[in-house]
């Protein structure tokens, strides 16, 4: 198979347009737009109040310490695409004590890009590719009542409008989606979603909560013992730091963690595959998508899906 991962899914063999979203192997950015967190912003409502004194006492040291610790991807929204990401992890918000309606992308603190001029990009985007499909995953959501989620997700609807897969989307295959002109599956962490048949719930995402790469991966052997959820799900392969970790290794950051523990994840990533078995994996995601090669790792794994129904075809001869 040979694979362009700017449009890896049209790219894809025509045996593989008839398997749902659900069983390919996809490529996932996790905290997707934390390359252009602003180090300057407040910090979350969520964050602990002790953690808000410690902040507004040391400033000048916990700053830079949050920021290179909190920022996962170092590649624009667009530049992510194109190498082939279609799972976008999102964390939303609106600023405390903003009168606007602007909302921000998060991790910890907010982001300098608003989220509709980011998702504006990615609608241009697609337009440019028209047989990529993409997941968009908005969570946490946070500081939004009911009337701002409303203004939000009438927003969503205006930007995409017919490109919105509807969660009564029963056939999840390109071929379907190809031909219904669906581009964008938007999952919406709320219960104000069930309103809205074009928002889908949340994902599943298993988080290792470890900072070793020995840790995520016993994490997510064991949730495959239990067998893969219905629908889309998440393995993550992101390393968390806590505080303690973080105090103890004062030269590191989730950077420098993430490249010292790739070679055992990538390893991991190549033994998967992909498919409706219980062991099966679905999306994966992780850290510093751009400069490593987790996009074209998790797109070869649809090589396995592949062969195995090149096999059972065989067979039935």
């Amino acid at each position: 198979m040979e694979l362009s991962c700017q449009d890896w899914m049209s790219a894809l063999p025509e045996e593989l347009w008839d398997v749902s979203l659900t069983d390919l192997a996809i490529p996932g950015s996790h905290d997707a737009m934390s390359y252009c967190l602003d180090i300057n912003s407040p910090l979350l409502r969520s964050e602990s109040d002790f953690f808000r004194v410690l902040d507004g006492l040391f400033y000048c040291f916990t700053r830079p310490v949050i920021f290179k610790w909190a920022t996962t991807q170092d590649k624009s929204i667009e530049e992510q695409l194109s190498m082939g990401i279609r799972f976008f992890d999102l964390r939303i918000a609106h600023k405390p004590n903003d009168s606007s309606s602007d909302l921000y992308f998060t991790h910890v603190i907010y982001t300098h890009l608003t989220v509709l001029e980011t998702l504006v990009s990615v609608a241009t985007w697609l337009k440019s590719h028209p047989k990529e499909i993409v997941i968009l995953a908005c969570s946490h959501l946070e500081g939004m009542d009911d009337t701002r989620h409303e203004s939000f997700i009438y927003s969503l609807k205006k930007l995409f409008g017919s490109k919105l897969c509807p969660r009564t989307e029963s056939v999840l295959t390109l071929r379907n989606l190809w031909a219904s002109g669906y581009q964008v599956i938007l999952s919406y962490d709320s219960q104000v979603a069930a309103r809205h048949q074009e928002l889908w719930p949340a994902i599943p995402y298993w988080w290792a909560n470890k900072h070793t790469a020995q840790g995520v991966i016993s994490y997510l052997e064991w949730n495959k013992q239990q067998g893969r959820p219905e629908g889309f799900f998440v393995s993550g392969l992101n390393l968390t730091a806590d505080r303690c970790y973080i105090a103890k290794n004062r030269k590191e950051s989730l950077r420098t963690l993430t490249y010292s523990n790739w070679d055992i994840l990538s390893k991991w990533v190549e033994e998967q595959t992909p498919g409706s078995d219980p062991k099966s994996l679905n999306i994966i995601a992780g850290d510093f998508v751009g400069p490593l090669p987790l996009c074209s790792q998790v797109i070869a794994l649809n090589q396995k899906l592949r062969r195995r129904n090149s096999i059972q075809i065989k067979k039935q001869y």
